[in-house]
């Protein structure tokens, strides 16, 4: 019988892009190669103490929403030229070691034949780990956003999986070998490879699929809950339907409903998904904060974009990406929100050309082509 090739592919639980990330290449690695890889995803926030795992995702959840121009400093300040330790840096990594034993042991249990990590920690620890001769596998990085931030570059990796070419030459700039760096984009879903059918997608989910449809999308848009979101759009006027969602938040599903009563045949509301790409298929048009998956998303679907309140720093600059492109346009407040959405809806040739840039600019088989490149050639045959 022959053995396995072991993929190992770690994520950090600080948002939900980078477990999605390792999803994406788990999913992708046991389609692609059935019976000859044993994909294992581990998030890393299982492997430490409650404490450190509260202090090192709880809080970037809680700056996020509460005070995310304290974000955007952060990553700024932190964004230093590698090889510059200070103290706190010295420190804070003395820290992430001591409170990652659990996860040496599993690694050391599990045994590898090689890495992909979809976050900066892990990488840095296993850098380390390659530097004393304590673990000699190949380790991989696929970054998760239009944007390359100096935590992610460590001596030591396999390569880099950038988003775009912009991204990967700020990695040469960086300090990584050019011979180092790859240009996949960012690791997706399978799913957003297939081409499915508008108007059965649209059937599905009880909308209309003859009118312009408005995909809504994240609860925390930071201009307000989407319940009010949604009742003003609706409030612009214009033959358009919205699909609104509310994820887990049961509360938050009870008013759209609520809502929706009074708006029969243009809002309709849904609670948790896992079938998002059959909601962007039915959908003309998606209005959301630009986290770099949702947004890698929405691209390979053909999808354009208003984007809202991005957080500082990387959704920052996934925004740029898209806007630079001509993927998506930008509302800061509600009201710029309202003017954006009734200027597409009454323009359909600016929406059939946004739609044609996101399609000409998505990867949407960026998985595939990272397992390509990290394991493909080391698989038994």
């Amino acid at each position: 019988m022959k053995k396995l090739y072991k993929l190992l592919i770690l994520s950090v639980s600080a948002g939900a892009g980078h477990v999605r990330a390792a999803e994406a290449l788990k999913k992708t690695a046991e389609k692609n190669y059935p019976g000859r890889i044993e994909a294992v995803h581990l998030d890393l926030m299982d492997y430490v103490p409650p404490l450190f795992r509260k202090i090192y995702s709880d809080s970037y959840i809680k700056i996020i929403n509460h005070n995310p121009e304290l974000w955007g400093f952060l990553y700024n300040k932190t964004d230093v030229a590698q090889g510059r330790k200070s103290v706190l840096d010295k420190i804070r990594m003395a820290v992430q070691r001591l409170n990652t034993q659990c996860f040496f042991k599993e690694l050391e249990r599990i045994r590898p034949d090689s890495i992909i990590c979809t976050h900066f920690l892990p990488a840095e620890l296993l850098s380390r780990m390659i530097g004393k001769n304590e673990f000699n596998k190949s380790c991989w990085v696929a970054v998760t956003d239009f944007d390359i931030h100096s935590l992610w570059i460590h001596p030591h990796m396999s390569g880099y999986f950038a988003a775009s070419s912009e991204v990967a030459w700020r990695m040469k700039d960086k300090g990584v070998p050019t011979g180092n760096i790859h240009v996949t984009g960012i690791p997706i879903m399978p799913v957003f490879s297939n081409k499915l059918s508008r108007k059965d997608c649209a059937h599905e989910l009880g909308v209309d699929h003859n009118k312009i449809t408005v995909l809504l999308m994240s609860g925390g848009l930071g201009v307000g809950g989407i319940e009010l979101v949604a009742e003003r759009l609706l409030h612009i006027g214009g033959d358009f339907q919205i699909l609104a969602l509310a994820g887990k938040n049961r509360k938050l599903l009870d008013c759209l409903r609520e809502i929706a009563g009074n708006f029969p045949g243009r809002l309709f509301p849904a609670g948790f998904t896992t079938t998002i790409e059959k909601y962007m298929a039915a959908s003309d048009l998606a209005i959301s904060k630009p986290g770099g998956l949702t947004s890698s998303e929405c691209l390979a679907m053909g999808l354009p974009m208003i984007t809202i309140s991005p957080i500082p720093g990387q959704e920052e600059r996934n925004a740029d990406y898209l806007l630079e492109n001509g993927a998506a346009v930008k509302a800061h407040d509600v009201a710029t929100l309202e003017f954006k959405l009734k200027q597409l809806i009454d323009n359909p040739r600016k929406l059939g050309e946004m739609r044609n840039v996101a399609l000409r600019i998505s990867r949407p088989g960026a998985a595939s082509e990272i397992l390509e490149m990290a394991v493909s050639q080391k698989i038994e045959m």
